[in-house]
């Protein structure tokens, strides 16, 4: 937030997903990097959506970040951490439950199972959300590091993922998801004199 507060035309301040401190339909966007992965509480994540919802203007976009369920399993094994008993229990509790704290840091967040966030997202009014899979497989790649800075190289692999990142039997392989809606417009009042069926 400190950092976020220095660039120039942005305005940081603490506040609650929950409890948005702005005006109905006052923004053109809400994005929710972070929130949804501290809530754990399902009717905690669908209020903080519905906030966004509240928040955005009519044809607006809320843009939700979600880590995926199987997500520690994949990390440890990547990073060779799985070896250790407590890691893999920790690794494997948070892929039944989606609740994860880290062994190390006491890191506490949610899981989702990619199929659950669109429910959450439709049950706090934005119905219709698109799943992206941020990173697809390819963070699990040894040298994707290598992929990323060469800039030919790293167009390859932009194009790559482009062409699967909504792939269903895909999604769950990415750490995380990126899941966005549009807030639909109101529907229009019904005109007086309408025709009615007697």
């Amino acid at each position: 937030m400190e950092r976020a507060s220095k660039l120039a035309g942005v305005t940081a301040r603490l506040g609650d997903a929950r409890e948005l401190p702005v005006p109905d339909a006052s923004v053109d966007a809400v994005l929710l990097l972070g929130p949804l992965y501290h809530l754990a509480e399902r009717a905690d994540r669908v209020r903080a959506l519905a906030e966004a919802r509240r928040a955005v203007r009519p044809g607006g976009t809320v843009a939700a970040a979600t880590i995926n369920r199987h997500a520690a399993v994949h990390d440890m094994v990547r990073t060779g951490s799985y070896v250790e008993e407590r890691q893999r229990e920790t690794a494997h509790a948070a892929a039944r439950s989606g609740h994860m704290v880290s062994p190390g840091s006491g890191f506490p967040a949610y899981f989702h199972d990619p199929e659950e966030v669109p429910g959450e997202f439709a049950d706090a009014g934005l119905p219709g959300a698109e799943r992206y899979g941020l990173e697809g497989a390819f963070w699990l790649y040894g040298d994707v590091e290598d992929w990323l800075d060469g800039p030919e190289r790293r167009r390859l692999l932009l194009d790559a993922q482009r062409s699967m990142e909504s792939v269903p039997s895909l999604l769950g392989v990415s750490g995380h998801l990126l899941t966005i809606a549009r807030r639909q417009p109101a529907p229009a009042a019904r005109r007086s004199g309408s025709s009615r069926s007697r």
